[in-house]
């Protein structure tokens, strides 16, 4: 493979999901956001999991450019009961400065939230979020070889006409990325797109149209090839979205170029921000 061209001689691009509320950033965040720049990561929206890690991205967010909090509830991070909580995102969300709603979503993997609470935030959340004319985060995991929360998101989002969001950190098959496609919904990959054992989500690349993938890391979590061991962080979206240009087969420059603007679409307010 030839050698990647220089980072200043292409594209900007965009993290559209990350964690730099994560106690692992706390000794080097500028540093963190400093190396993303010089990768050409000119913008990164930090994500939430709870009202503490909201209110934290928007603190992080205050002070350095091109950085943008989000504000929700993971599904694995309910408490019970979970509204007041969830009152908490309402009130930091129609407060401002907030460019999506979440991430929320259903994860079935693990047993810690019954899948009725997840279900019933997730349409919280996807509520809130068409009021406030915001993107949604959406989060899925299931069982190895079950599809329910895949089906179950698809059938939720079809009964929230009007939401725009992002399947985050896409782990399914082919079959659902064009469902959710069809729901008017992004798809993001993440370095696990650059896994041996990411094939799967390789096809799922192939059969998304380029206008609707976006790139993410999940910092600090799941370091793309060939940063795998390490902490994850911003600057390595690039190397995601070198891996991502291959499996489409177009150059990078215009897969950084047409994700971007895919990403400023959803999150509007990073255009102007």
């Amino acid at each position: 493979m030839a050698d990647a061209p220089p980072t200043s001689a292409l594209p900007p691009l965009v993290d559209t999901h990350c964690h730099l509320a994560w106690e692992s950033f706390g000794d080097d965040l500028d540093a963190v956001v400093r190396r993303a720049h010089d990768a050409g990561v000119t913008r990164i929206v930090t994500v939430a999991t709870d009202p503490a890690s909201a209110e934290a991205c928007a603190a992080i967010a205050a002070h350095r450019d091109g950085v943008h909090p989000t504000a929700g509830l993971h599904p694995n991070d309910l408490p019970h009961p979970w509204e007041a909580a969830f009152a908490r995102i309402e009130a930091l969300v129609r407060g401002g400065g907030f460019v999506a709603v979440g991430e929320t979503g259903l994860d079935y993997y693990r047993d810690a939230v019954e899948p009725a609470r997840q279900r019933a935030s997730f349409e919280a959340h996807c509520a809130l979020a068409r009021e406030r004319d915001l993107p949604v985060i959406v989060h899925i995991r299931d069982r190895e070889g079950r599809f329910d929360a895949y089906d179950d998101v698809a059938t939720i989002l079809a009964g929230q006409r009007g939401v725009r969001g992002v399947i985050h950190c896409f782990t399914g098959i082919a079959t659902h990325a064009r469902a959710y496609v069809d729901l008017g919904c992004f798809v993001s990959f993440s370095g696990i797109l650059t896994f041996p054992k990411g094939e799967n989500v390789r096809e799922a690349a192939r059969a998304v149209p380029l206008d609707r993938c976006l790139v993410e890391t999940d910092a600090p979590f799941l370091a793309p090839i060939p940063h795998r061991g390490k902490r994850c962080e911003p600057a390595h979206v690039a190397d995601t979205a070198r891996r991502l240009a291959e499996v489409k087969g177009v150059p990078e420059a215009d897969l950084r170029r047409v994700t971007t603007a895919n990403a400023l679409a959803l999150f509007g307010d990073l255009a102007s921000a």
